[in-house]
């Protein structure tokens, strides 16, 4: 990450003249001033340094107040830009509660704010920077959806599926959340999925061979739970796992439901864990509409022989802000990352994420 902005600042931030009937015209890209970035747990590094590379390239400064279970993250990123060579006060962390990091946005210094997180402390965020006019940029929670058509690689799709479903143990905002599957190919696809699903090890997370570690929480888990048991009250079916198991440790074991459908949990809410929902659909028609039956939008997949057929469902009918053909979902620095609806909004990585905390300011020379 650090690498690719440090090579590509200069060229994503260079003057670009604009043709007019001026002697010279063009935009220049200037610095805000300090950006405030609120940032979770779960990829408490990779997500720090996708908005704080961008951002101090571009000539701003960051303050962040990391989730409160992660602080010796937050300090040791901060220990790491100066041993760098930054100056001291360019890159700063502030040990606050949740409770008091909507206070900082109030402050006269913070020009901008960024937030990656849950939807309802997303909308405080955004209603306190909107109070103090302030830029934001959101990355909030998904359900993304995975279509698989009739003639899709299903060996390739059900490795896909259940890679993505099971990153960190489930718990990323990104992971396929929602397999959406044609007559034609579900059931060999449910089978494939459950023996998928039941040969990753749960286990200790430090343990070299083990696939599914514990959730961060137990109170994490027992709202996995809820949903799971909800979901299956209002007629989805258990395939595999399900079940609390006993013992220390916040563990949730791969599951896998199906006939889910839309007014259930599965299918409305963030799942954050190893859940995966089958949702039956009768083509693709309906597929479509019930990937975008959501109030999520942040990522999707389609996976189809037909590449150009995946392409142009990808591009122009899928409401996600990534969507991915064959493969899953994932951040990569050259590529913009963000989402839609209630996913959020703005933009980070790539030259549009770097843009996004700089004054696009025109300039005219007669």
């Amino acid at each position: 990450m650090c690498e690719y902005f440090a090579e590509q600042a200069r060229s994503f931030l260079a003057d670009e003249p604009v043709a007019t009937e001026s002697r010279r015209s063009f935009v220049a890209f200037e610095p805000l001033g300090v950006i405030f970035a609120i940032m979770p747990w779960n990829f408490p590094f990779w997500q720090v340094f996708r908005c704080a590379a961008p951002g101090l390239m571009a000539g701003n400064a960051c303050v962040l107040k990391h989730a409160s279970n992660v602080t010796g993250c937050a300090l040791k990123i901060e220990s790491l830009f100066r041993e760098a060579g930054f100056p001291e006060s360019l890159f700063r962390v502030v040990l606050l509660p949740g409770s008091r990091a909507l206070e900082l946005i109030d402050h006269p210094l913070v020009a901008a704010v960024t937030f990656t997180g849950s939807g309802p402390s997303g909308r405080a965020v955004a209603e306190r920077a909107g109070r103090n006019l302030k830029k934001t940029v959101l990355e909030l929670g998904g359900s993304d959806a995975y279509l698989v058509l009739e003639d899709a690689d299903l060996e390739q799709a059900v490795l896909a599926c259940v890679e993505s479903r099971l990153i960190n143990s489930g718990q990323s905002c990104i992971a396929a959340k929602r397999f959406i599957v044609v007559p034609a190919v579900r059931e060999r696809f449910e089978g494939r999925l459950v023996e998928q699903m039941r040969d990753r090890k749960l286990g200790d997370p430090l343990a070299g061979d083990t696939e599914i570690g514990p959730l961060a929480h137990r109170r994490f888990r027992d709202e996995l739970h809820a949903q799971v048991q909800v979901s299956l009250r209002l007629g989805a079916r258990l395939l595999l796992g399900g079940e609390l198991p006993s013992g220390p440790g916040a563990y949730y074991p791969a599951t896998v439901l199906t006939d889910v459908a839309p007014g259930m949990p599965a299918f409305e809410e963030e799942v954050f864990g190893p859940v995966a929902a089958i949702v039956p659909a009768s083509g693709e028609e309906q597929a479509i509409e019930l990937a975008n039956r959501s109030r999520f939008g942040l990522g999707a997949a389609v996976f189809t022989a037909d590449r150009r057929r995946g392409e142009g469902i990808a591009a122009w009918r899928l409401e996600a802000g990534s969507c991915f053909v064959n493969d899953f979902v994932r951040t990569d620095p050259r590529l913009p990352f963000g989402g839609v609806k209630n996913s959020g909004y703005g933009r980070e990585l790539s030259r549009f994420g770097i843009r996004e905390f700089v004054n696009i300011k025109t300039v005219w020379v007669r």
